[in-house]
């Protein structure tokens, strides 16, 4: 199975899915199939209980893809839940299943949980599960001791905001995150090129602070395709760290006024659009559906 480190010298397309509050992951897996959106990526990703709500582990989600695919996917692995035994003992265990790709997050609050008293672990954030990764890429632990066995080569992923007024903060996290060796940032959805430009001039600003293969980091940029207004006007107004254009949500309006399948056009219309544009401007993308896998064949005819 191609590496998607290999992949970001080129074209990489990956698809976010998100596992099921349930025992098995086989709904998810047959709405792939049904949709095709399988055919129009290189790979996939996981989500890691996303708001803090139960889902099914996103490392083994990783594995049944893989398996049924045979493309490669990217497991999410989520601060709040581990601590360094707990983050070491998966990713030992993601390992043995070929799961070698791991997106680092802090995680959203555990607060926001759908389990009562819920409390969060969070010994640091997402630059520690880093070190530990860049730790087993060394052949030890976190402790420094070596392991018997040497792991699998782990490619580490992070993630950044893509919108921010003063956008050196955005700047700084990312140098962050790439100087604890993450190969590639996945930021939160882009709906402007100007902002994406803006990205890809942090990424080229970044790449200069280093002289080793983290001067070979890319910037993947997520993308979020919108279809009915009150998701745009949603995304707009409580998702931190996204700009959402005035004029999208201008004529996702006039189109709502005259039905809802005239708010589907225009939403699929204007997010094609902007998916051909990022393509050519750096086609790295990740794209995001809330598992709405039938709307992934639509950016691609």
């Amino acid at each position: 199975m191609e590496s998607l480190k290999e992949k970001l010298k080129d074209k990489l397309i990956t698809l976010e899915t998100t596992p099921p509050k349930l025992p098995t992951l086989n709904p998810i897996i047959e709405k792939i199939k049904a949709s095709k959106a399988y055919e129009y990526i290189d790979g996939f990703s996981t989500t890691d209980c996303p708001l803090s709500k139960l889902k099914y582990n996103s490392i083994i989600a990783a594995y049944k893809l893989q398996t049924e695919f045979k493309k490669p996917v990217i497991a999410t692995m989520s601060m709040r839940d581990r601590n360094k035994i707990a983050l070491q003992s998966d990713l030992l265990g993601a390992n043995d299943l070929d799961v070698t790709h791991i997106l680092a997050l802090t995680g959203d609050p555990a607060k926001m949980s759908d389990q009562p008293n819920t409390k969060g672990v969070v010994e640091g954030s997402s630059l520690l599960l880093l070190e530990i990764i860049r730790a087993f890429n060394n052949g030890m632990d976190y402790s420094g001791k070596e392991f018997k066995i040497k792991p699998k080569p782990i490619t580490p992923f992070a993630v950044s905001n893509s919108y921010a007024k003063n956008f050196s903060t955005i700047e700084k996290k990312i140098y962050k995150k790439v100087k604890n060796y993450a190969a590639a940032i996945i930021t939160q959805p882009v709906f402007d090129i100007e902002i994406a430009k803006k990205l890809i001039e942090i990424r080229d600003k970044v790449r200069k602070e280093f002289s080793d293969e983290r001067k070979e980091f890319e910037i993947i940029f997520g993308f979020f395709p919108i279809t009915r207004l009150n998701t745009a006007q949603f995304l707009k107004a409580q998702v931190p760290g996204i700009y959402v254009p005035d004029k999208w949500i201008e004529k996702l309006i006039k189109a709502k006024k005259i039905n809802e399948q005239e708010e589907f056009k225009v939403g699929i219309q204007l997010s094609k659009q902007l998916f051909k544009k990022l393509l050519k401007i750096n086609p790295k993308i990740h794209i995001m559906t809330a598992n709405k896998f039938e709307i992934v064949p639509h950016l691609f005819t």
